[in-house]
């Protein structure tokens, strides 16, 4: 006979437990059909009494196993429901210390960073130069890494979330063609762009990175040949779509690696620009993204012949908001007084000899109690604030910008520095009607803004 399952009992999935249920369904149908045969053979009272009986003892047998078997798939589903929500919470708090490590290790980058340029705008030599430029470039994948790794670890946890908007194809694709154009040159390969003029509905920002990191790949593993960029019309009813196809005459994948090239650090035999294989997070990071953006990404390669990227995304009936042009400005800074609020001290000492070989007038300070003494002993007043968001004992950069707004009565043009690529932070900046730029600071966006800021 059947016993109900102890509570030592390994918990039952979902089609476990229905089966067990339909075969004890099967077994009191059985019974039932038993008892009318016994009732119709016996006739007799005494008979029928103990056929009942009988019956009574096994649904009483049957329905408690059937009761445990109920009681283990509630237990299972209550520990997969544990589990998952197990998962989220690690995955949260990875996101969470990525976030954390990855401000950490960019405050010292940031500082390395800045002091290259100052360096590289020195009267050097040329090995002195070259140098600068290695350890420049050093930095930059440095920092690429970082910045993948966190964007990577914010994907998985459903942190990013995608701002759809008309996109114009042609532009986004020009300005891509362009930054790349100088690398394809280099290797001496052709870059293009063919397709119709189409505005799509996709995020602007996560589209670009796809099409940057697809092309980029392109360019990194064709030796000879080129790259073309395609766009493609699908569909002719409303639900019309295009794609955006990019196609080199590289190396090629073989057949086996086809679906490992979109793992972590999976870089194959192929060697890139150097001889040296990429970080093998491009197109991690490219399928994360067209899948949070609903954007399907497909692939078709032969070795020897070449790959082709191929994403799909609908084609959009809305025009897209057009830039305002900005007039060119002067690249001189030459008088500008200029106040940084930065705590972290190298970063705040490169700064300083960057902005000073910019020919800017700079008073440097640690948090808004500086900022009060200066002010106090005679400091004049800055034309331009350059404000670290994250302060210390947790004050925040912006205080310092309002303090001044406040005391003066007038409003300055204030550029706030971070890591941190906190959405809140970008709304809080915004705001202020300040200027975002995120750590590590690239010098030339950094001089372009002040120039721009101070005309």
């Amino acid at each position: 006979m059947l016993r109900p399952p102890d509570s030592a009992s390994p918990p039952l999935d979902a089609d476990e437990a229905r089966r067990r249920i339909a075969k004890l369904e099967r077994i009191n149908a059985a019974l039932m059909a038993h008892v009318e045969r016994s009732m119709d053979q016996q006739g007799g009272a005494y008979s029928l009494f103990q056929t009942a009986t009988m019956l009574e003892g096994r649904v009483r047998t049957r329905t408690e196993e059937l009761t445990g078997l109920m009681h283990r798939l509630e237990r299972s589903n209550a520990a997969l429901v544990a589990a998952k929500e197990e998962a989220e919470n690690a995955n949260r708090s990875k996101t969470r210390f990525l976030a954390a490590a990855s401000h950490d290790l960019l405050q010292p980058l940031n500082a390395a960073r800045l002091s290259a340029s100052a360096l590289a705008d020195l009267a050097l030599g040329t090995e002195a130069l070259a140098i600068s430029g290695q350890i420049e470039r050093g930095l930059q994948i440095i920092e690429d890494l970082i910045k993948t790794l966190l964007d990577i670890s914010k994907l998985d946890a459903g942190v990013v979330r995608p701002a759809i908007k008309p996109v114009a194809l042609t532009d986004l694709l020009a300005g891509i063609i362009a930054s790349f154009r100088p690398f394809a040159e280099r290797k001496g390969l052709r870059l293009a762009v063919r397709g119709p003029d189409l505005v799509v509905a996709s995020d602007p920002l996560l589209l670009q990175r796809i099409v940057q990191n697809l092309v980029s790949n392109a360019i990194r593993y064709t030796r000879r040949g080129g790259v073309l960029v395609a766009v493609r019309r699908r569909g002719q009813a409303s639900g019309e779509s295009c794609r955006i196809e990019v196609f080199d005459t590289g190396c090629g994948i073989a057949q086996a690696e086809q679906d490992l090239v979109f793992e972590e650090f999976f870089r194959g035999g192929a060697e890139g620009e150097g001889g040296e294989p990429g970080l093998g997070l491009g197109l991690s990071i490219v399928r994360r993204m067209a899948l949070a953006l609903d954007h399907p990404l497909e692939l078709a390669s032969r070795v020897g012949h070449g790959t082709r990227m191929a994403l799909t995304l609908p084609v959009s009936r809305t025009a897209p908001e057009r830039a305002v042009a900005m007039s060119p400005v002067a690249t001189r800074l030459t008088g500008a007084r200029v106040l940084v609020v930065e705590n972290d001290p190298p970063t705040a000492d490169a700064l300083e000899r960057l902005l000073r070989a910019w020919d800017a007038e700079v008073c440097v300070h640690r948090d808004l109690a500086g900022v009060e003494a200066a002010l106090a002993a005679g400091m004049t007043l800055p034309d331009l604030l350059v404000l670290d968001y994250h302060l210390d004992n947790g004050a925040c950069g912006l205080g310092v910008a309002t303090h001044l707004e406040a005391r003066t009565g007038l409003r300055r043009p204030v550029i706030v520095t971070t890591a941190n690529h906190s959405p809140e932070i970008e709304a809080e900046v915004a705001a202020l009607g300040a200027q975002l730029v995120h750590k590590p600071v690239r010098p030339a966006q950094l001089r372009a803004l002040l120039t721009y800021l101070l005309a």
